[in-house]
């Protein structure tokens, strides 16, 4: 799988000659140019239920953007409608600036890869990626090339003659991105496309599909709810709940300065103080979010920085999780637990046990505040 970059470099500028030097131009995101995906106020509806409330959303040429939320968040739908598989009862849809509304899928700029890649089992491997192109009429020896030039792209270049059934996971994903990338879409849209490929491979896929955007300039739109998979690979991410945006911005923005207790509670594990403990900390009885990892634990309060936040606990749980140790600490005093992430001391230093009383320290500087 090394070698991937590297078969990128040397193909992509062969396989969407013509479309994707349009879109790294674009990609460059020139004043005045429209966004590759705008929604303006899109709701759905589904018999009484509130898929999508009113969204507004912008995705710039070239970005690799990730709507991201729990099952039900309305993601989904978002990406359906945007593909033309649903159409919104209210609100308007534009691709590079054009309203779409009236499209329908076959009509619009744009790609989906599914996480069942949805590839026909009788079907050949190189039969599979090149059906969109005969069903358009494309002569058979330039189909042949532009399908051989797809399956170098996804390093897949001897398996055309396979079957799906012949194929891993890893391999079935690569073809239905082959497929998609085939047509040359102004936009990919990307439906959970990991979701069905066990840990390690999709971790790897993840960094795989990021260079594969980078080299082409194309605007992925991709929906997951995995927060990890969307903070490695996004430019920007949209945090859906209930229908509706939470908060768009970069995975460090999200996640240093979440702008909801949702988001702050959604992405990562985070600490959210407030109340009387608050007040305690910084003077404040507002609301805060504190990451675990920024959180200090000594024995005693010995050598702990001046006008750092200290508390006394006692660790109530830990769990070992390889680099680190996460350990639950009940605050005294407070009645709260919270996190703290150290680590971990190797086997030479034990854990500390449960039972253990510990002191909790950190900057307030590390505190964000989340409006209300």
């Amino acid at each position: 799988m090394g070698s991937f970059a590297a078969c990128v470099d040397m193909v992509a500028e062969s396989v969407l000659a013509s479309d994707v030097s349009s879109a790294k131009s674009q990609a460059g995101r020139e004043e005045g140019s429209p966004p590759a995906i705008r929604l303006r106020r899109v709701s759905r509806n589904f018999s009484g239920i509130q898929a999508v409330d009113g969204v507004d959303l912008e995705v710039q040429q070239g970005e690799f953007f990730t709507l991201l939320g729990p099952s039900g968040s309305g993601k989904t739908t978002c990406l359906r409608m945007i593909a033309g598989f649903e159409r919104p009862d209210e609100g308007q849809i534009e691709l590079n600036g054009q309203n779409v509304l009236g499209l329908p899928p076959y009509r619009r700029p744009v790609n989906t890869v599914f996480q069942d890649y949805a590839l026909f089992p009788h079907m050949t491997v190189a039969e599979n990626v090149g059906y969109s192109l005969m069903i358009r009429g494309i002569p058979p020896k330039e189909r042949q090339k532009r399908v051989q030039e797809a399956l170098e792209l996804v390093q897949l270049p001897d398996l055309g003659s396979r079957k799906p059934s012949q194929l891993s996971g890893g391999q079935r994903q690569r073809v239905a991105l082959a497929r998609a990338l085939v047509g040359r879409p102004q936009v990919l849209l990307l439906d959970e496309p990991l979701g069905a490929l066990d840990l390690k491979l999709r971790q790897q896929m993840q960094f795989e599909l990021k260079a594969l955007q980078h080299r082409l300039g194309l605007t992925f739109l991709y929906v997951t709810h995995d927060q990890e998979e969307a903070l490695t690979m996004s430019d920007r991410i949209a945090v859906f709940n209930r229908g509706r945006i939470e908060q768009v911005g970069s995975p460090p923005e999200l996640y240093e300065r979440p702008a909801t207790r949702f988001v702050a509670g959604f992405i990562g594990q985070t600490n959210l103080i407030e109340g009387s403990l608050a007040e305690r900390c910084v003077g404040e009885a507002a609301l805060f979010a504190l990451r675990p990892e920024h959180i200090r634990i000594d024995l005693s309060e010995e050598g702990i920085p001046d006008g750092h936040c200290r508390l006394r606990g006692r660790i109530c749980d830990t769990a070992y999780l390889g680099a680190f140790i996460r350990y639950q600490v009940w605050v005294s005093g407070c009645e709260v637990k919270l996190l703290a992430v150290q680590p971990n001391p190797g086997l030479n230093l034990q854990q500390l046990p449960e039972g253990t009383e510990v002191t909790l320290s950190w900057d307030p500087s590390r505190m964000h505040r989340i409006p209300e």
